[in-house]
């Protein structure tokens, strides 16, 4: 296989640039063409395809975002799109493709595949919900941005003897609730996974009131049933305790991606290009334990994605 291409599709996530670099610079080094294509199958179908250099991925691994744009294309689900994007790979003689991005991005990729197209697909998605692998590319960045959010709430909300709602990203996922909650010393966290009970919400912060701790902080996975707004009105009107909402919102997605990220994204980006050169079947690639692991993409996609039940008892037992 002696050229190839990659793109970003879906939402972006931070650590896509770093995993771009080391596509192509994992490639060139192989002696192959790297072709990038932009703003993902929105940008296959209109034939927005340049090849790149290593100059081409100088400086990125720092930035977030994703330096090849991204877009979700209803077209690439119509059969003239889809055809379209095949002759566009053909036209440009591209042999694989390397796709960053979640889990609808991966099934577009799937669909490449069946048709005869060698994918290779990296888990770029803050949410964390893809269950082949135990993390993706921008989740520990995502985490980190809240993290930080959280303290900053914290100071504010203990200044004035508050409660504070705060809503996170994730979709139906809860991961980055869950772990923002467990690092952020949060008071309570819920996610979709699990049923809100809020009269022992309601019950627990009644109780820290009591023992003379006067504000708290609630982590909202977006995902969850109550919307924040519904969740604080419920808590001042059955507490009495003041309760305001605080949304963060996109802020988890921008930002330079952490070191976890870089790192992650690097070795994946690697290991895409290692397969390909391998003439290998479609692969999902991600990580489990310390290892770098690659499944059969349609298998990875039938995963079945389950919560951490240890994290969340641990986040529960560490709250009261």
């Amino acid at each position: 296989m002696k050229r190839i291409g990659v793109l970003t599709s879906g939402g972006d996530a931070p650590g896509m640039n770093a995993a771009i670099r080391a596509v192509v610079r994992t490639g060139i080094y192989n002696k192959m063409e790297v072709y990038g294509i932009k703003r993902g199958f929105e940008g296959l179908i209109d034939g927005e395809i340049m090849e790149m250099t290593v100059d081409s991925v100088s400086d990125i691994i720092q930035r977030g975002g994703t330096i090849l744009q991204t877009a979700r294309s209803e077209r690439f689900q119509t059969p003239e799109g889809f055809k379209r994007a095949l002759d566009m790979m053909q036209n440009f003689e591209l042999e694989g493709l390397v796709i960053i991005g979640g889990d609808g991005s991966l099934h577009g990729g799937l669909e490449l595949s069946q048709a005869g197209v060698p994918i290779m697909g990296l888990p770029g998605t803050i949410d964390n919900d893809l269950s082949y692998t135990d993390f993706t590319l921008g989740f520990d960045t995502a985490v980190n941005t809240a993290l930080n959010a959280i303290g900053n709430i914290r100071d504010t909300s203990s200044s004035h003897g508050r409660t504070t709602v705060v809503e996170v990203m994730g979709r139906n996922c809860g991961d980055i609730a869950l772990y923002a909650g467990l690092a952020g010393g949060a008071e309570t966290v819920l996610i979709p996974e699990e049923t809100v009970d809020i009269h022992l919400v309601c019950r627990n912060l009644i109780q820290r009131r009591n023992r003379g701790k006067l504000h708290s902080i609630i982590i909202r996975a977006e995902g969850v049933e109550m919307t924040s707004d519904e969740l604080a009105n419920v808590i001042q009107d059955r507490t009495g305790l003041e309760t305001k909402v605080v949304v963060l919102g996109y802020i988890q997605r921008g930002g330079s991606p952490t070191a976890r990220d870089r790192i992650l994204a690097s070795m994946m980006g690697y290991q895409a290009v290692q397969l390909l050169l391998q003439d290998s079947s479609s692969k999902a690639i991600g990580i489990r334990g310390s290892e770098i692991v690659d499944i059969e993409l349609e298998k990875a996609l039938q995963m079945e994605r389950k919560v951490d039940s240890c994290t969340v008892r641990l986040a529960e037992m560490l709250s009261i």
